[in-house]
């Protein structure tokens, strides 16, 4: 579901902050981020944990903009071999990071609007719908992006490739954990499943793994809110 996808990349991202932080790790690639940075990551990451399902002609974000991202659906499954195949992969969750981090660096306005986008994505995914009235609920979307790009216009955001990144990471380890897996090695024809949720949005899914992700979510950023800085949590 797409609720699982946008709370997982949040929850990631979340979780991964405090090793991105170590400088004794990851040498000159190591990121020092505030916590109103953190927040912002997350909510990017939530957006990127949709992008995988670009290849999806009836996913969620094919219903994000009507007949014009079901199109762009549709021809990027054709592009990429259909569900779950090159979007699918860590080589299109690396390229995705690394193409965002390259305009948050140096192409401000495209920048600007591909996180536009994602946010939308992250918003289309947790299903906060008015029920039966699919425009209100779009309006209310773009409405909401729009707040959350002014709120961030100030921070520097020349991390959020990392967010992509794992946003992307959080859905390919998602879907592994249900059936048909995912060619995380594309171009290799090699689909890595390990079943734990055996229907996607199933008992399993709305009763179990949601609501974990949701406790999850609330924890770590609670943690990021009264904590000094991410890399304590590591002390």
């Amino acid at each position: 579901m797409g609720q699982t996808h946008v709370l997982s990349g949040a929850v990631v991202w979340l979780a991964a902050v405090p090793v991105l932080s170590r400088e004794e790790w990851l040498g000159s690639y190591a990121v020092s981020l505030s916590p109103q940075q953190v927040i912002a990551g997350a909510v990017v990451a939530a957006g990127a944990g949709l992008l995988p399902d670009i290849d999806h002609p009836s996913g969620r974000i094919a219903n994000t903009l009507g007949p014009v991202t079901r199109t762009l659906c549709r021809w990027v499954g054709r592009a990429s071999g259909g569900h779950r195949h090159a979007t699918h992969s860590l080589l299109f969750a690396v390229a995705m990071g690394a193409v965002m981090g390259l305009l948050a660096t140096h192409f401000q306005y495209g920048w600007w609007a591909a996180l536009y986008i994602l946010v939308g994505f992250g918003l289309r995914g947790l299903g906060l719908d008015f029920e039966g009235h699919p425009f209100w609920s779009g309006l209310k979307d773009c409405a909401a992006a729009g707040v959350a790009i002014y709120l961030m216009h100030g921070l520097d955001m020349s991390f959020a490739g990392y967010a992509v990144a794992l946003g992307c990471l959080a859905h390919l380890l998602g879907d592994c954990l249900t059936p048909r897996g995912c060619l995380l090695l594309w171009p290799v024809n090699w689909r890595m499943e390990t079943v734990l949720v055996p229907r996607t949005d199933g008992r399993v899914e709305r009763l179990v793994v949601v609501p974990l992700l949701t406790c999850a979510a609330v924890v770590l950023t609670a943690r990021v809110l009264i904590g000094d800085h991410p890399i304590s949590w590591l002390s």
